[in-house]
């Protein structure tokens, strides 16, 4: 395409109130949840670091150190010379963490994504996945050149059925989300086990929303419904969300793993994360399994903001996570409460289509473990006021 019809497009998006808009931040010197944008203090009820773990000190010391000591960057993939002693410690400490064999590194989400699905399944395979799995899944599926069937959202019969009618014979890879991170609820693991097993498929589950979080010692979705790599002997896993730092693993059994390692161009063919990155990685684990007050805290903050929203009238997805989305189905209207919560100190981002499917814009409030209940009850507060001047949007696209 050529600039002029890019011009037409991108008015067309702005039209429709889809344009997204890039701002600049400046962190909190405190290390809590306040932040300065475009010159004013806002409190961000729009970011993953569920645990609080963004600005902990302990993270901070173990990237300084690492860094003194090793450098500023791996220098290579992890098959040339990239990967160091932080990185092999922190795929053991992955492995431990999520009883697991084997950990494999990779550089984001969306990487490790790519590499479990494309390496995992082909042009004769078949793979039945969640409507509202993550982009990256989507997109792995495409790649991998696998017949793609989609299944209505956390609906394990559906899942069921699509096995059935994915012919010939059944689905190679069962795909969800553990959490989902636009909706916050928890897809239904038990029962898709279920159906995978029966249908002899490798159900995969990329936990980056409930790792952390969920289950009674932070191991996720997995451990919140008492599931094993028998269950479920692909999981993904992000450290830039709860764990607060970046990069993100896949943990399987020893053959999963080392499969991956071998074939997987999202791992073989770049740079390596910076180790002082790793070490940091490996400060957030242990923070995050030695202070589990945190993971207490954060749900008991959704609680919180759940019960002061019923009580104020304002709608709720269902969700038992730290993502709270307050659903208005149109795009304009997201925006201009969005604005409002803005103007009034609160940074809670409006989510639209394509990110959600069309018709279904949301405000996406997130709870961190570094909000205070005073934050939270303030903000429930701002979020009513909103509603009630910006009640409908007239002639607005959704």
């Amino acid at each position: 395409m050529k600039a002029a019809e890019l011009r037409v497009r991108l008015a067309q998006r702005a039209a429709q109130h889809l344009q997204r808009r890039r701002r600049t931040v400046t962190a909190s010197e405190s290390g809590g949840p306040g932040v300065v944008v475009d010159g004013q203090r806002l409190v961000n009820f729009c970011g993953n670091d569920y645990l609080g773990l963004k600005s902990h000190p302990a993270l901070a010391e173990a990237l300084a150190g690492c860094a003194a000591r090793a450098g500023t960057g791996s220098g290579a993939s992890h098959l040339v010379t990239g990967h160091g002693v932080e990185h092999e410690r922190l795929e053991a400490d992955l492995a431990q963490f999520t009883g697991r064999a084997r950990a494999l590194l990779f550089s984001t989400g969306y990487m490790a994504n790519l590499a479990a699905v494309t390496c995992l399944a082909g042009r004769d395979s078949r793979v039945v996945m969640d409507r509202l799995c993550h982009a990256s899944l989507i997109d792995a599926a495409r790649l991998s050149g696998a017949r793609l069937k989609r299944f209505a959202h956390a609906d394990a019969g559906a899942a069921a059925l699509a096995v059935q009618r994915t012919a010939p014979g059944t689905a190679d890879l069962l795909v969800t989300d553990g959490v989902f991170s636009m909706d916050g609820d928890l897809a239904p693991l038990p029962q898709l086990a279920g159906v995978a097993t029966a249908a002899d498929a490798c159900l995969i589950v990329d936990d980056a929303h409930g790792l952390g979080v969920m289950g009674a010692t932070g191991r996720g979705s997995l451990e919140h419904f008492n599931l094993d790599e028998r269950a479920v002997p692909v999981l993904v896993g992000t450290l830039g969300k709860a764990f607060g730092c970046f990069g993100a693993f896949i943990a399987a059994e020893e053959d999963y793993i080392e499969w991956l390692l071998q074939t997987a161009r999202s791992y073989l063919y770049t740079t390596a994360l910076p180790p002082s990155v790793a070490a940091a990685a490996r400060a957030a684990l242990a923070v995050s399994v030695a202070e589990g007050w945190r993971r207490d805290r954060v749900l008991g903050l959704a609680e919180r903001l759940r019960r002061g929203a019923a009580q104020a009238g304002v709608p709720l997805l269902p969700s038992l996570s730290p993502i709270q989305p307050v659903p208005l189905g149109d795009s304009a209207r997201a925006l201009a409460v969005s604005e409002e919560l803005f103007a009034a100190g609160f940074w809670v981002a409006a989510i639209r289509p394509p990110t959600v499917p069309k018709g279904s814009a949301r405000l996406r409030v997130t709870l961190s473990a570094a909000h205070s209940e005073q934050q939270v009850d303030a903000l429930v507060e701002a979020l009513a006021r909103a509603l009630r001047k910006l009640p409908e949007i007239p002639h607005a696209a959704a």
